[in-house]
């Protein structure tokens, strides 16, 4: 079984949202509405990170309403909605908290997280993840699929090591 390995320096946890947690999945309404299913095991790994002191932030490559929410409810400290090139918001987000590589970790799930992945020490993805990303150097692959607790796998592993 993979058990992801994480140092007990990080401050904060940077993420994309669709893949990472949800599964991936647009449901389009009649309405051409759109709407994403949100499992509570990785709404309650934002609560528990929030309560154990690890800053969070999200950088999506699209805006959605469930992301809007999320950080209302948890005082997200960073969100950033609708980002084509994620790179530079995750520069920006380490530089403003001046975080070394050691004090985060990037979650991501596809292409266009390939250069924020690159880019931290500290990577993580989940198992349906192409595997142009699962090839990745020092990649992580969380158990769990996105959308199904992959998102409190890595809070859960993190809240571990802030008790031991």
């Amino acid at each position: 079984m993979r058990k992801i390995k994480l140092p007990d320096t990080i401050k904060m946890v940077i993420t994309d949202f669709d893949g990472v947690v949800t599964d991936n999945c647009v449901y389009i309404g009649e309405d051409f509405s759109m709407s994403r299913k949100v499992n509570f095991k990785d709404i309650m790994g934002f609560s528990l990170l929030k309560k154990n002191d690890i800053k969070i932030g999200i950088i999506s490559g699209e805006a959605n309403s469930a992301i809007d929410l999320l950080a209302r409810k948890f005082l997200i400290e960073e969100v950033h909605q609708d980002i084509r090139i994620k790179i530079n918001v995750l520069q920006s987000i380490v530089e403003k908290y001046s975080l070394t590589q050691n004090e985060y970790l990037y979650i991501g799930d596809d292409v266009n997280d390939l250069e924020c992945l690159n880019y931290a020490k500290y990577k993580i993805t989940v198992p349906h993840a192409p595997d142009k990303i699962k090839k990745i150097k020092g990649i992580q692959i969380t158990k769990h699929d996105g959308g199904d607790g992959a998102f409190r796998e890595v809070a859960d592993c993190l809240i571990s090591l802030k008790k031991s």
